[in-house]
């Protein structure tokens, strides 16, 4: 059940399942996080070393934090890190993202590279990861854009409160209204949009609810907008495929896991990365210090609070197909979109491919060599290629006449002729 978990599913969460178990300037405007570091600040050195010691999980938001940190270290570009509240709720929604009867606010974990007379570009991770999953890409893409990335609600060092929705619709809107009403906050009128996997597939729902905001759409990896195949269909009939099902649909993920070994949990998530980012990677792999500091940042995450990661069995059914699949939104697409895959991306593009011969709007497909669905990771400087080729027409003073060397782009179904233009 291995290798169909690898393929059905979409998100490597349950890559993760089988990988491990086969074989400067910084300036921190962090309210909530300065609160927490100030409590622990005034707490006896004895007091939390126990601490430590005794939780079984050993992690905290202030760790989440400050593993981000050293990973950042490797930046060579300053950046503002900051979090952003977005309050209890958005105005007049029946979703609120807060633990109890009280209005405690919550916040997103954001980070900015400035720069001026530069698009702005926002970044949105996928499941089970946050904005530290970019490190490769922010030092070259502060060069061409002013860059915004973000923790999900409910993910990395962002507040993570109880998860209460209970169906697609009020899922949706958890990360959907969040994201809006931090654009509110930071004041963003207009700006491209990038989503990896999950975060493509929320991009896109937010895209499709406030098109006045978004002038460019980048999903890559993007979930979906494939229905439902036969395959899945009938290794649901078969007692792998209910047993697969039942897991699916009690939310059993490799944060509970690595949150239910404890102590153990760091060793678990080192090895998953120093396989799948070193053994297994079709691209570029991590060095010694990126792997040391990545995999540490990535059980901090892993670690942490259940919160968002929840989300998964209302937004998509057993094998990554939408409950709410995007190809039935094509129509209504109001946003010109650049699908970016890895040649190696275990998401199926082809779902992406239907779809543009519904959409009314410019659509290009691009696909990066030496990558997969972590494209970013494996093949930064190709996939910095497709982002500047995507913004071309954003991008002052780049003539891009040719697609760039290695990228393959792939002709649209209806053949039309993609500008990427808006």
């Amino acid at each position: 059940m291995g290798s169909l978990m690898v393929g059905c599913c979409w998100c490597w969460c349950w890559e993760f399942l089988v990988v491990v178990l086969a074989p400067r300037s910084m300036k921190m405007t962090a309210t909530e996080a300065a609160t927490e570091a100030a409590t622990e600040a005034t707490q006896p050195s004895w007091m939390s070393t126990w601490q430590q010691y005794l939780r079984w999980s050993p992690t905290s938001k202030q760790e989440v934090l400050a593993s981000e940190n050293r990973l950042f270290s490797l930046l060579k570009t300053p950046y503002i890190q900051e979090q952003v509240n977005i309050g209890t709720g958005p105005p007049g929604s029946q979703v609120r993202w807060f633990r109890s009867v009280s209005n405690e606010p919550r916040f997103i974990n954001t980070i900015t590279f400035e720069r001026e007379n530069a698009p702005t570009l926002v970044m949105v991770h996928g499941y089970g990861a946050a904005q530290g999953f970019f490190f490769r890409n922010y030092d070259d893409l502060a060069q061409r854009f002013r860059v915004l990335a973000i923790d999900q609600l409910g993910c990395g060092a962002s507040s993570r409160p109880d998860f209460t929705c209970k169906s697609t619709e009020e899922t949706e809107s958890w990360f959907v209204d969040s994201l809006e009403e931090w654009r509110r906050t930071k004041k963003l009128d207009h700006f491209i949009l990038l989503g990896h996997s999950l975060g493509g597939y929320v991009a896109a729902r937010y895209a499709l609810k406030h098109p006045e905001h978004v002038q460019h759409l980048i999903l890559v990896g993007a979930a979906g907008f494939s229905e439902e195949s036969d395959r899945i269909i009938q290794f649901r009939s078969t007692w792998k495929g209910a047993v697969a099902n039942f897991m699916w649909d009690r939310n059993l993920t490799p944060q509970k896991i690595v949150r239910g070994i404890g102590p153990w949990g760091p060793a678990l998530v080192r090895k998953y990365a120093g396989v799948r980012f070193g053994t297994y990677t079709t691209g570029n792999m991590l060095n010694e210090q990126e792997s040391k500091l990545f995999s540490d940042y990535l059980f901090h995450t892993l670690a942490g609070r259940a919160s968002g990661e929840l989300c998964l069995k209302y937004i998509f059914s057993l094998g990554a197909f939408a409950r709410t699949p995007l190809i039935t939104s094509a129509p209504d697409w109001k946003v010109p979109t650049s699908f970016i895959y890895g040649m190696d991306d275990w998401m199926d593009w082809g779902g992406a491919q239907e779809a543009r011969k519904k959409m009314p709007v410019s659509t290009e497909l691009l696909r990066v060599p030496q990558g997969g669905h972590f494209v970013f990771l494996d093949n930064a400087p190709g996939f910095y290629s497709a982002i500047v080729y995507a913004c071309r027409h954003f991008l002052p003073g780049l003539a891009v006449k040719h697609l760039p060397e290695g990228l393959i782009q792939v002709p649209h179904p209806n053949n039309k002729i993609d500008t990427g233009e808006c």
